[in-house]
């Protein structure tokens, strides 16, 4: 007898055997997709792990429904990374699975049922029974049933009997529907005919139109924003510039003026001229480059630290190219999507077709296309630019792994599991490859700067900003001051609105950023002090005035904005504290002749959102962009000569060991996008807490002096890189329970691990979607085995599932949670 062992995915521990026939056995390879019946009769995609003659005792193995691919999709060395990421992340291999393969991979099919209509009458009505009889009428109203819908229908389970019944007597068929909701966005354009592109042939052409005057205003207006802008021209701009409709527009196509074309937004096309000279690198540059390179012959990981605009993506750039020359693959990573759209036109300029991009805003189609190109080595996937879920594409090439801004928290996955760090377990897969890592940052996070200090990394710096240009000048303004002298406007300080009046008459760009979206966090009665709470979350509701709604930023709940207090039913309502909407709202009224900007989660929606903002700021259509952290993600703005930071406080006040470091990070990187060019940048950073640290060390660039002083922090209160964590979170509805769960937790805990033990601790924020959160932190000494650990954990689990009370209660187990 033969056997195959396959992950299935969903979160069991275990993989599960199946019978196979001797042909199968020779033929299923580790990788292939395997359609496998699951439990009463759930049908599943799984991955075949292994085949073998071993009978499992068990249970009594069942035969696999049938095989999926012709050659494995999955590398036997991309298995082997996602056993190691399933027991160092503690999760399932099914859940890894879930998380590595595009969802067209993983076909989730519902049954359905559709009606057979024949021109005969049919017989047999006269034997059905009053359950097929309501499920025969309710296919008057629609073509097609699910099986679900038909158990809503007659209120029970069991309707397999009926559903034969009908199948029986050739009244309905049974058919798998595959939900595909994916559809190429087409983008139509305009453009003359080869015909009409020549001088005489234009003059023709509007000498025929005299007598048709708003066609000839069409051509008119092409030609004009033809002039205006090298891009090609959409049908729907230039039917708005010259107030047409699309039938003008039409008429002109038929009359063979015009020809209309659509491009597919969505795959990324270039039709550039592959392979542009690669820039000449200045002396510093150069340095790095052999350095990183000599780094390699000691260290398989290399930190490249340079400060903000000191060009290290020309040495990345550099540095790919090597490999790619070589034959290798080259697996490119960036923290947010956002960068992604500045990158590719860059890369593709060095790269043309070599580059593929991979990242979750894709369609399914386009993941798909690159998943294949990458198994086949194709030409078109030798580099790889892509967020952290590029990480699971089947690479069997692969020479080097570029980690940008490797400091970025964008790069740790929280939810759903596995709960990885891309940063890590890229290097971990660098390893399982014999490829190499570069980590790049202008503000390294403490454990890779510490790893490269200690000597486990290699370590290349650069100093020196790009041409020599100087770093912004720094400077912090203390707004209890202003507010004291009655020196500001709003939000603003009058230093900082002096600078932005003085930046905009220069014809510059200003940056604002503002780590808070929607209009106003609190909404307070003045009268009785009540501010509307999300009655599913324990926080109080955003004010968004854009949509006149009270948000919650949690779970989604939404009201209509309040007339007056739902306590005490005053009119008085009062907003407290500002977001990026309000911030937005004031500029508008301080600068009503400049174009204003708002870069946040609310207005990059979609797959485009980025790209309208950045492109729109990039051509000098924005003059004040307005954001949240998304701002500080590596953005290249040439045109930025000053940078506001409006309120630095609340970022260095949220309970989390990480603040300082955090703040530090994201204040200098902002303030990296001013003066990129000749011109130095300013910064003006406001704060009502002007003399901390973290901000005086911010205003004079100094890392290391962050470095140093939150190391030691962190080795006398034993926090990484001296120690590992581990997070435990417990969730349940009822607070008793979870009250309980969480106290039997932790003592169980702690009677293992004495002082290492942290909690349980109710979070900031401690019901979320109407369920209770408990945390208990676990610190694993350097020294102590981290195997042994994890197993002692999985024991203490195991022992608290196996308690009837406790079953219900949620346990998530994050993994390096910082």
């Amino acid at each position: 007898m033969y056997f195959v062992d396959v992950i299935l995915p969903i979160p069991v521990d275990n993989a599960f055997t199946y019978r196979i026939s001797e042909a199968e056995y020779s033929f299923i390879k580790p990788g292939m997709r395997l359609a496998v019946p699951f439990g009463k009769s759930k049908i599943y995609t799984s991955m075949a792990l292994s085949v073998h003659q071993n009978e499992p005792r068990i249970y009594e193995a069942k035969e696999i429904e049938q095989i999926l691919d012709e050659t494995p999709i999955v590398h036997p060395e991309q298995l082997t990374f996602w056993k190691w990421m399933a027991e160092y992340y503690m999760c399932t291999l099914g859940e890894v699975m879930r998380a590595a393969l595009p969802g067209a991979f993983l076909l989730e099919s519902e049954t359905i049922i559709k009606r057979i209509v024949k021109n005969s009458s049919q017989p047999h009505l006269d034997v059905l029974d009053e359950e097929a009889e309501m499920i025969l009428q309710a296919f008057e109203n629609k073509p097609i049933l699910r099986v679900s819908e038909v158990m809503q229908l007659l209120g029970k389970k069991r309707v397999l009997p009926s559903i034969k019944t009908l199948i029986d007597l050739d009244l309905v068929m049974l058919d798998q529907e595959i939900y595909e909701s994916y559809k190429p966005k087409l983008i139509s354009y305009v453009r003359l005919t080869p015909d009409y592109e020549v001088e005489n042939m234009m003059h023709q052409a509007l000498d025929e139109l005299d007598k048709a005057p708003k066609q000839r205003e069409i051509l008119l207006t092409y030609f004009s924003l033809q002039a205006r802008s090298k891009k090609a021209i959409k049908s729907k701009d230039l039917q708005d510039a010259s107030s047409a409709t699309a039938a003008q527009i039409k008429a002109l196509v038929s009359k063979g003026i015009f020809e209309t074309y659509k491009i597919q937004k969505d795959r990324i096309i270039y039709s550039g001229n592959e392979d542009s000279k690669i820039k000449d690198l200045n002396k510093q540059q150069e340095r790095a480059l052999k350095e990183i390179k000599e780094s390699y012959s000691n260290h398989e990981v290399c930190l490249l630290h340079g400060v903000t605009a000191s060009g290290k993506t020309e040495v990345y750039v550099n540095l790919i190219k090597s490999y790619l020359d070589a034959g290798k693959q080259v697996l490119y990573l960036l923290p947010e999507i956002a960068l992604t759209t500045q990158l590719v036109s860059r890369l593709q300029e060095y790269f043309g077709n070599q580059l593929s991009v991979f990242h979750s805003k894709y369609s399914v189609h386009e993941r798909v296309e690159v998943w294949n190109n990458v198994l086949n080595i194709e030409s078109k996937a030798q580099l790889i630019l892509g967020a952290r879920s590029a990480l699971f594409l089947p690479f069997s090439n692969l020479g080097l792994v570029v980690v940008d801004e490797e400091h970025e928290s964008s790069y740790k996955q929280y939810d759903p599991a596995p709960r990885y760090q891309a940063r890590d377990a890229g290097i971990v897969l660098a390893s399982l490859q014999n490829a190499k890592v570069l980590l790049g940052s202008a503000t390294p996070s403490l454990e890779t700067y510490y790893n490269a200090s200690s000597g486990k990394y290699g370590l290349v710096t650069m100093r020196e900003r790009y041409g020599n240009i100087l770093m912004p000048e720094n400077s912090i303004i203390d707004i209890q001051d202003r507010q004291r002298k009655k020196r500001m406007t709003g939000h603003f300080s009058d230093d900082l609105q002096r600078a932005i009046t003085d930046a905009l008459a220069l014809g510059e760009q200003v940056i604002l950023f503002q780590n808070r979206r929607g209009y106003s966090p609190i909404l307070e009665c003045n009268t009785c002090g009540h501010a509307p709470q999300c009655p599913n979350c324990d926080v109080s509701l955003t004010y968004h005035k854009h949509k006149e709604q009270l948000r919650c930023h949690y779970c989604g709940y939404h009201i209509a904005m309040l007339q007056k207090c739902m306590a005490c039913g005053s009119a008085e309502l009062d907003t407290k504290g500002f977001g990026t909407e309000q911030i937005e709202t004031e500029l508008k009224a301080l600068y009503p002749d400049y174009a204003i900007g708002r870069m946040d989660s609310d207005t990059t929606r979609g797959k485009f959102g980025f790209e309208k903002i950045i492109t729109a700021f990039e051509q000098g259509e924005i003059d004040i962009l307005v954001g949240t952290q998304m701002l500080t993600k590596g953005l290249d703005f040439r045109n930025v000569t000053l940078v506001g930071i409006l309120n630095a406080d609340n970022m260095l006040n949220i309970p989390d060991f990480r603040a300082h470091e955090r703040s530090f990070q994201l204040i200098q990187q902002v303030s990296g996008r001013a003066g990129r060019t000749e011109k130095r940048g300013t910064v003006l950073i406001q704060s009502y807490n002007p003399h901390h640290q973290i901000l005086q060390q911010v205003s004079m660039n100094d890392y290391e002096a962050m470095y140093h002083e939150q190391l030691e922090e962190r080795h006398i209160y034993k926090y990484p890189p001296f120690c590992r964590l581990i997070k435990i979170t417990l969730k349940h509805k009822d607070f008793q329970k979870i009250e309980e769960a969480s106290q039997w937790l932790g003592q169980a805990l702690k009677n293992i691990f004495r002082d290492e033990i942290l909690g349980p601790e109710p979070p900031p924020v401690s019901r979320i979607r109407n369920e209770y959160h408990r945390n208990i932190l676990i610190k694993i000494p350097r020294k102590q085995s981290l195997t042994k650990t994890k197993q002692a954990i999985l024991k203490v689990r195991t022992s608290f599932l196996s308690i009837s009370q406790f079953r219900s209660v949620k346990i998530v187990i994050n993994v390096d949670n910082y």
